[in-house]
């Protein structure tokens, strides 16, 4: 029975990690799961501790409950393992794995309030100090507010938006310009690469152990003068080029370089200083974030155009599937494709013919996204084109192989099946090129496979294919599948939803019309992997012999 606590309303839930980072769950539904299970709201797959669905956070009525899934290691609430589902009071505590998860009275105060409270004297004092903006950019002591100046100009500047080619070049400009540097060059990491993304000046030759400090050990190097240094009077790459005094500092972000800005002054131009120094120290922090910002920014739009155009490929690939099974006197018809991703490599599709005959064909095209979507559309073409009159399907099919072995990737192929059915005779003339075997059902329960009668397409332009058939009897029903039905998987433990599983399902669903077995089997695979997103396309066809009325 579940604990009855005074009705609360809960602020939305912490949730607390072990690396100190904190989640907020906002209540906008009626229930919550907690587990490593990636079908889970709030999902912490690294989180040995949790099972895969540990607990549930319910609504009933006007109060919250926690409820255990069953889960190994149990679930805890302010300490005690709890066995029923515990209604949630104020500052109740949520233990599960290595996670914490915190309720709290929700305080009836309007956010974002700020209080003044009187003060004592309109005077600061003593221990007060003050200052402005304008006051700060006047100030010349001891050359303060030149950098100052700078540091304000850089934060101005790198507010606006810009791609990163220009926004590389005006930090190049902006530390030149601080430091009164002659020369200079901004390179960031690129894998282990240091790669130029901005540059005043030409042949630079810079020293190994100036830029091993700088990204390796993350500190900013100060050379007055490299005549005079020991570590640098002997190094060809300064003394060639005559430089006289140098900056490098690291593009860094927390504790995170992703480049380094270096500046020289040949012939002594200009004697860089230890204020310089952090001054450009500084800049370079600053600088470092707003590029990271921009790179992110950069990936959020390319990410956003990517998924507009996958959508859009989506749509465009929806169509090219049938949408809905044509109609053939004494034959009932059903497809069902839903693609693992935004677009997928199943295909399959009907061809009817004028003598009454229908051709059902399902491809499977290696691989998952985009790649295999494309090989998808090629087939889905080449099939229209080739299968428009199947007098020789076995023929048909040699052909389709050649033709997708010279255009196909190495690494790709594609598995097929074609089965031309005639609803007069019941027969069924067939050609399978390394395609899942699909299934047969009679009127008396038992269940045929249709195996293999050459090799998958893509592979050898030479390949054979033999040309088989079956009759069905009025009441026996074929389906054809993808394996990523077959291999449909359990969330908790190794183990596949199998052919044999398939073959039970379809025996006990034969006499249902080919639609609603379709529906029936998807809801079986769906139940099977506990509502887990599938792993591979899934691509079901039935293809059912209607009795003589």
């Amino acid at each position: 029975m579940a604990r009855v606590a005074p009705t609360f309303r809960p602020r939305e839930p912490l949730t607390h990690t072990p690396d100190g980072k904190t989640r907020t769950l906002p209540l906008d539904r009626d229930r919550f799961t907690v587990g490593r299970s990636s079908a889970s709201e709030l999902c912490y797959p690294e989180d040995a501790g949790l099972s895969r669905q540990h607990l549930a956070i319910e609504k009933s009525g006007d109060s919250w409950i926690v409820r255990d899934l069953k889960s190994k290691n149990g679930t805890f609430v302010n300490g005690a393992r709890i066995t029923e589902p515990y209604t949630l009071g104020p500052d109740d505590r949520v233990t599960a794995g290595h996670l914490n998860i915190e309720f709290a009275e929700k305080i009836s105060v309007p956010a974002n309030t700020v209080v003044f409270v009187e003060g004592t004297s309109s005077t600061p004092v003593s221990t007060t100090a003050s200052t402005n903006l304008q006051g700060l950019l006047n100030q010349d002591k001891d050359g303060s507010g030149a950098q100052m100046k700078a540091l304000i100009r850089v934060g101005r500047e790198l507010s606006g938006n810009m791609p990163l080619n220009e926004l590389f070049k005006l930090i190049m400009n902006l530390s030149m310009e601080a430091v009164g540097a002659a020369r200079g060059v901004l390179m960031t990491l690129e894998g282990d690469d240091l790669v130029v993304r901005a540059a005043h000046g030409e042949g630079f030759r810079i020293s190994s152990a100036v830029r091993d400090v700088v990204i390796n050990d993350k500190t900013s190097l100060l050379v007055r003068d490299a005549r005079l240094d020991e570590a640098f009077a002997g190094r060809m790459s300064i003394v060639q080029q005559q430089i006289r005094s140098m900056l490098a500092v690291p593009l860094q972000t927390d504790d995170r370089v992703i480049g380094l800005i270096y500046l020289d002054s040949p012939h002594f131009v200009h004697e860089f200083t230890k204020d310089d120094l952090n001054l450009l120290t500084v800049m370079a922090n600053v600088a470092a974030i707003r590029i990271e910002h921009t790179r992110l920014a950069e990936v959020e739009q390319a990410e956003r155009m990517l998924a507009k155009e996958l959508e859009q490929a989506a749509e465009i690939q929806r169509r090219l599937l049938p949408a809905a099974a044509p109609s053939v006197p004494g034959v009932d018809l059903a497809g069902y494709n839903a693609p693992c991703r935004t677009v997928g490599g199943d295909y399959y599709d009907f061809i009817t013919y004028p003598d009454g005959r229908v051709a059902i064909l399902v491809g499977d095209v290696a691989g998952k996204g985009m790649p295999a979507a494309l090989l998808m559309s090629s087939l889905q073409a080449r099939v229209q084109v080739l299968f428009d009159e199947p007098v020789d399907v076995a023929a048909l099919v040699m052909r389709l192989n050649r033709i997708i072995t010279s255009n196909c990737p190495s690494n790709r192929f594609i598995s097929f099946f074609i089965g031309v059915l005639d609803p007069k005779t019941g027969e069924l003339t067939y050609v399978n090129a390394g395609h899942n075997p699909p299934l047969v059902a009679r009127r008396d329960g038992s269940v045929e496979k249709l195996d293999c009668t050459g090799l998958i397409l893509g592979i050898m332009s030479s390949a054979r294919y033999e040309q088989k058939a079956v009759t069905l009897q009025p009441g026996d029903a074929v389906v054809l599948f993808s394996d990523g039905v077959t291999e449909a998987s359990r969330p908790d433990k190794d183990e596949e939803f199998g052919e044999d599983r398939l073959a039970e399902s379809f025996s006990k669903l034969r006499n249902d019309p080919a639609k609603e077995i379709i529906e029936a089997i998807n809801r079986q695979v769906h139940y099977f992997t506990a509502g887990s997103p599938p792993a591979d396309d899934i691509t079901l066809v039935i293809a059912k012999r209607l009795a003589v009325q």
